[in-house]
This record gives C-alpha cells, sequence and structure tokens, in this order.
C-alpha cells in the first residue's frame, strides 16, 4: 500500500524534545517499551524547541546531531517519543535512511505481536486500519499517482482512492466482526446479571502485576512477564467466594500514559467489562519509584472509558521487593494519593467512592493474598443483607441451594435439630427464601464489643432472644 520504506533493524536510537505546552510521554517508559519490543535503544537524543518543525519535526541543526549519532551507533531504527505526522515521518526517514517509528507505531508493533486469541487480534487489526488511514492523507508521494486502465478513457482512479476504498473495506469487516464480539460481551454481562453473578475487573498500569495476581487467585494460566503489554487477550474466570458465590474474574489490557485513541475503540469491547464490573481491582505496582503517576494514568483511562464511577479496591502490589524503610516511606503516601481520587470521584456527583485503605500484597509471593480476598468479599457484600436463615432438619434442598449461591458464611445445627446459617443475602435469593414454606428469617447486630472480633472469623451475633454464636465454618 505504502511505498517502500528503508528496513528495519534492532538499534534505536530513542528522540525526545521538550515542546513548549506539550506534555510528552515519559522517554525511560518508551524505552521500556522498546527494549520490550526486542529492540536495542543505543542512545537518547533530547532537545528542546516551542514547536514542532512542519517538515522534519526536528529543526535541521537537531537533525544533522541525529544523522551524526545514527552513524556513530550503528542505529537503524529512530525511536520517537512523539507522535508526528504522516509527511514528517516520510520526510525524515527519506533524509536519514533509517527507518522511523512514532510512539503509537511502536505500540501497534507491540500489540500485534503478543496479540493470541481472535478476539485479540480482531482488535489490534481495527487499531493498525484505524491509524494507517489516518496517514493517508499527506502521507506518501506515490500517492498522487494516477492508474489508467486499459479501454478506459480519463486519468482512472488515483492511488489515494484505491487506498481508501482498500482500507474502507477492510475497517468496515473488521467493525463487523468486533461487533460481533461485543454483542457475545453483552450477552455474557446479561446472562450474568440474570443469574446475580458479580464481576470484578483488574486495572491497573501495565507491569502492575495483574496477570501474576489473577493467575494465583484462579489458576488461570494468563502469561505472566516482567515486561510492559505482556498481557492482552481478555481472559475471564470463575472466583468462589464465600457469602456471595461465583465471582467472575476479569483480567484486562494494562493501560499506559498517553493511550492512543485508535487502541481505547479498538478494544472499546474489552473496556466495556471494566465499565459494567461490579468492582475494580485496581492494582499498584508499589516498587516503582512512578507509582503515584501511573495511579494518575490510570484514574485518567478510567474516566475516558466511562468507569471512574465504578466501586473500586486498591491494591498495592510487589511489597516484597520494598524494603522496610522504602514501605514506610512511600505506602502511605499512596494509600492518600488514591483516598484523593475516591474524594474528588464523589464530588463529581457520583455515588460516594470507597476510601478503604489499600491491601498490601505480592501477587508474586503471596503475601496479603488472602487479605485481598476478604476485602473483594466485604465490598461485594456491603449490598446484601445479613440474614439467619432457620431451617428444619429435614430441609437440606434449601441448604443445598444456599451453599450452591455461595451465599453461607456460617452454619450450626442447635440442640433441638435446627439448622441455622448465617447468608449474605441479595433481594433474590430473599425473596426465594420467604416463598418457601418451613423457612424463618431473621436479621442479627454484630456485637459491638472489638475485643470479641476473631481475625477470620464471623463476628459474634446478638439477634432476638439469644441465638447461640454461629460458629465458623472450616477453611
Amino acid at each position: 500500500m505504502f511505498f517502500d520504506r528503508p528496513e528495519d533493524g534492532h538499534r534505536a536510537l530513542l528522540l525526545h524534545l521538550d515542546l513548549v505546552g506539550v506534555q510528552a510521554p515519559d522517554p525511560s517508559e518508551t524505552k521500556e517499551l522498546a527494549e520490550g519490543a526486542g529492540l536495542e535503544v543505543v542512545a537518547t537524543i533530547t532537545g528542546k524547541r516551542q514547536t514542532p518543525h512542519s517538515r522534519y519535526f526536528v529543526g535541521t541543526g537537531k537533525l544533522e546531531e541525529v544523522r551524526e549519532l545514527l552513524k556513530a551507533e550503528g542505529g537503524e531504527v529512530l525511536l520517537l517519543n512523539h507522535d508526528i505526522g504522516a509527511g514528517q515521518q516520510r520526510n525524515l526517514e527519506k533524509t536519514l535512511d533509517v527507518r522511523v517509528m512514532p510512539r503509537t507505531e511502536l505500540i501497534l508493533h507491540i500489540f500485534a505481536d503478543r496479540a493470541r486469541t481472535h478476539e485479540g487480534q480482531l482488535q489490534v487489526e481495527l487499531a493498525q486500519l484505524q491509524h494507517a488511514q489516518s496517514r493517508l492523507v499527506k502521507g506518501w508521494t506515490h500517492l498522487d499517482r494516477q492508474k489508467g486502465g486499459i479501454g478506459l478513457r480519463g486519468a482512472g482512479e488515483k492511488q489515494i482512492e484505491m487506498d481508501q476504498r482498500m482500507l474502507g473495506e477492510r475497517l468496515k469487516s473488521a467493525r463487523a466482526r468486533l461487533d460481533e464480539v461485543a454483542a457475545r460481551r453483552a450477552r455474557g454481562r446479561e446472562r450474568r446479571a440474570r443469574q446475580n453473578t458479580r464481576t470484578v475487573a483488574l486495572v491497573g498500569y501495565t507491569n502492575a502485576g495483574k496477570s501474576t495476581l489473577f493467575n494465583a487467585l484462579t489458576a488461570g494460566g494468563v502469561v505472566a512477564e516482567d515486561r510492559l503489554f505482556a498481557t492482552l487477550d481478555p481472559t475471564m474466570r470463575a472466583l468462589p467466594m464465600k457469602g456471595v458465590g461465583d465471582v467472575v474474574l476479569a483480567d484486562t489490557v494494562g493501560f499506559i500514559s498517553h493511550l492512543p485513541h485508535t487502541l481505547v475503540e479498538a478494544f472499546k469491547a474489552t473496556l466495556e467489562e471494566v465499565a459494567h464490573a461490579d468492582l475494580l481491582l485496581h492494582l499498584v505496582n508499589a516498587a516503582s519509584p512512578d507509582a503515584a503517576e501511573q495511579i494518575h494514568q490510570v484514574q485518567d483511562v478510567l474516566t475516558e472509558i466511562g468507569a471512574d464511577r465504578v466501586p473500586m479496591l486498591a491494591v498495592l502490589n510487589k511489597v516484597d521487593m520494598l524494603s522496610p524503610e522504602q514501605a514506610q516511606e512511600r505506602l502511605p503516601d499512596l494509600d492518600q494519593q488514591l483516598a484523593r481520587f475516591a474524594r474528588e470521584s464523589a464530588t463529581d456527583g457520583a455515588s460516594t467512592q470507597p476510601t478503604h485503605r489499600a491491601v498490601r500484597a505480592s501477587a508474586l509471593t503471596g503475601e496479603g493474598l488472602s487479605d485481598v480476598l476478604d476485602a473483594v468479599e466485604q465490598r461485594l457484600g456491603e449490598s446484601r443483607e445479613r440474614l439467619l436463615v432457620h431451617l428444619h432438619a429435614g430441609d437440606g434442598a434449601t441448604r443445598a441451594w444456599l451453599y450452591a449461591e455461595g451465599a453461607v458464611l456460617a452454619e450450626e445445627v442447635q440442640d433441638d435439630g435446627m439448622l441455622v446459617l448465617q447468608v449474605q443475602a441479595d433481594e433474590r435469593l430473599v425473596a426465594h427464601l420467604e416463598s418457601r414454606s418451613g423457612v424463618k428469617l431473621s436479621t442479627y447486630t454484630v456485637a459491638a464489643e472489638p475485643s470479641s472480633v476473631v481475625p477470620g472469623e464471623p463476628p459474634p451475633l446478638q439477634e432476638g432472644e439469644g441465638i447461640p454464636r454461629i460458629s465458623p465454618l472450616p477453611n
């Protein structure tokens, strides 16, 4: 489709410009992306300008400096920490005789290389086509050529018109196939809603440890590597939780600063799972020196996709990589930033976001995972009413149904043979219990004495005429 470009290679020179009024990504992050894509960044060159040069993006003096450094370092690729116009990219390649790769093109290359499922590959294809379409106008010089057909009059169809038509057809096909994916996901959400199955979506900056946590909780077998965008394909697994039932845990693509809009649109079907989730589990790489900025970037993406109103539970991950001094210094600051975002979200008319202290954990070593599960169970159970269900000893069907629903927190057999079950129940479950004969429901309150609460056990209960304490269920 496009004219022949210079051959690519593995030795890259990274170029970053400080432009007045423009917030560019951190060059170190782009360097990490490049290394994850198999490029060797041999040198980084920086500069400052008021505005980009209309022809080369950089000024002629900086252009000559880039040429000399490429020659000295044996550079085969000029990697830009920016997105530039198609004409600027063409001019740079023609002048320097090396492959020029803007940041968005690098990210698209990574996505194309790592997508494995049919859905993931479709999403990457759509993003690539959208990116290519945006670069047709004022792109490559061959687009002014015209072709006449044998036996046809006139100059024929312009090359740019042919390219636009072919891209348009492929875009239409890709969108149609992704619409089918979106419809299938929507049907899945409707089915889970009918079954009252909750969805918890893992979100966070890329390489925060989402896939490692996903595997630790579900044995999901998702690829988990120490590199950016190790996971692109959406994966969902069932996770049983006491008092809540089976929860669907969704692993999602990691976020990044200045995420290209083509990727946001292409991954819309996947990101809708985030926007429609009952709870977001926001993983923060507590060991990263840029953790505070990464929290901000994740919140920006959540706002962009309409998921900033979804209840959220934060997990400060990779605490095993912190020294005691680092943990004491860094973790409280991250807690404060997360709480500040929760307050800001609540002031925008959203339902009040929780300000619970973030859970400390290490998905790799298993440290704090039980605390993560307890916190998720607590958050999902907040909208459910706690009840005592009194059953006759022979009513095994109701007892089995409650366990199948995952609603039972604890159970006791009384001296007279009656079963007393402590449950968390939503409106559907309560209505079903009330419709069954021989079932008695009663509410209870938690005892106020803090000393009586034993970690890992349901709190002591106070209910009516001396209902005895419910024993915790065995693990």
